[in-house]
């Protein structure tokens, strides 16, 4: 049962009986909390009050506040706290880790699937069935929602992670966390933190007084090599605004910015300029051409912030519990190693044919046969949709030689042509002429005999 969204309320003061059975209960439900830490959580009776919800449905929920904030909530006679509580004490509940992604289908009133949990490299924690756990995102400790397993850890293994891992009950941005001050999460560290990868070339370019004034004010951190060398390189330090520039995120401006796009990109422009100008650019490299600046000095500063499907495709299973950005080219080099190779090949008034794997080019070879008489012989032509039957007609009819299909050896489902004589020569014109086959998918055009010289 989630916190009902709409529902009439009544509030009322704890009186010295409820507040005692409150932390007596509190301290049995949640034995990790100490007995001062109980008092925290559970004040006097002048800062603890009780609010009773009542759902539409007739459900009650007793939401007991404190300092503005609801800190706990009972339901079915059943004590949860809440994610204000669970700031404070982010131990309080074994936690799960899923991706900020999820968190937006949690809110919307999902429960929590087991593929959208992240395993760490120490493993899952270890809960039964019915435990209340606690779930954060990638990188924070602070929780962002409450559950109950609704399998064991080892159920949860078994399965291969498939299924439903927790029935949600409480989560940030509900109806309860908007009852309270609608604080954000703090942002409390993992356990494990990623080594730092940041590093700076120092005073590569010698720059005039305003622009020097300009790069004082950019935050880099160095960081020099084993040999004693500047790597000239920043990593994914980048610009101290550009993680909250609207540009870096997808161009969407922000409706309280006065800038406009064009403004917002040219200063982020003029701050890659000048952080490409501090780490990496020498004198011998100016002037530099803008694809060159582009390609190796913008696109190398973004920050590329992981999605759930970035990390299943890109990341070892080491990494998925750690490395939550990369660099642009780092990125884009991991999906290239990734990617396997494919083509497409289209056809007029067909659908386009997609294979695996690289196309082989129409290759074209001469062969000795009986009599030390020449041969020419072709294969693959299938690939490029043309009928090796059809092909071996119209050059036994141009060529005005006998030509034979037979199976390609050491090709399943292939045929090869086989011409009398040298044929390379027609072969060559049929193929780009007719029917407009790329030179660059053609193999053995040279082959075709040279004219003799004219007496």
């Amino acid at each position: 049962m989630r916190i009902p969204s709409k529902a009439s309320r009544r509030t009322k003061s704890a009186d010295p009986r409820e507040l005692r059975k409150l932390r007596a209960d509190v301290t049995a439900a949640f034995p990790a909390l100490g007995t001062d830490q109980a008092s925290e959580l559970v004040p006097g009776k002048e800062e603890l009050s009780i609010v009773k919800l009542y759902a539409h449905r007739g459900d009650a929920v007793t939401v007991y506040v404190s300092g503005g904030n609801p800190v706990l909530f009972e339901l079915e006679k059943n004590l949860y706290p809440t994610v204000y509580t669970l700031w404070s004490y982010p131990d309080l509940l074994p936690a799960f880790t899923t991706w900020p992604l999820v968190l937006e289908k949690l809110v919307g009133g999902a429960d929590l699937m087991l593929p959208g949990i992240v395993v760490p490299p120490a493993g899952l924690p270890q809960v039964q069935k019915g435990d209340l756990c606690a779930i954060v995102l990638v990188g924070n400790r602070a929780p962002v929602a409450i559950g109950v397993a609704a399998m064991s850890t080892s159920e949860m293994l078994t399965s291969g992670l498939k299924g439903r891992g927790f029935s949600v009950l409480h989560t940030y941005e509900d109806h309860l966390w908007r009852s309270g001050d609608k604080s954000s999460p703090p942002f409390i560290a993992p356990l494990t933190l990623d080594p730092p990868d940041v590093s700076e070339e120092k005073g590569s370019v010698q720059a005039g007084p305003a622009l020097q004034d300009d790069m004082k004010r950019l935050t880099l951190e160095g960081k020099e090599e084993e040999n004693g060398e500047d790597q000239q390189m920043c990593g994914e330090k980048t610009l101290p605004e550009a993680s909250e520039d609207p540009g870096v995120r997808g161009l969407n401006p922000n409706p309280a910015d006065s800038k406009t796009l064009q403004e917002q990109m040219d200063e982020l422009l003029q701050q890659c300029f000048l952080h490409a100008l501090k780490c990496r650019i020498k004198k011998t490299d100016l002037p530099l051409l803008t694809s060159t600046f582009l390609g190796s000095h913008v696109f190398s500063c973004c920050l590329v912030h992981l999605d759930p499907i970035l990390c299943d495709c890109i990341l070892e299973k080491s990494e998925q519990h750690t490395v939550m950005k990369l660099p642009w080219d780092s990125l884009l080099t991991r999906c290239l190693e990734k990617l396997q190779p494919a083509y497409q090949v289209t056809f007029p008034g067909q659908e386009p044919i997609v294979k695996k794997g690289k196309i082989c080019p129409i290759d074209i070879t001469l062969a000795q046969r009986a009599s030390n008489k020449k041969v020419t012989v072709v294969r693959n032509l299938e690939a490029y949709g043309l009928d090796p039957c059809t092909v071996a007609a119209t050059l036994q009819q141009r060529c005005q030689a006998s030509t034979t299909v037979a199976p390609a050896p050491g090709a399943k489902d292939s045929l090869q042509v086989q011409i009398q004589g040298n044929q390379v020569h027609h072969l060559g014109r049929l193929l780009l002429e007719e029917y407009q086959l790329p030179r660059k998918h053609i193999q053995g055009l040279e082959k075709a005999p040279k004219p003799g010289k004219k007496k």
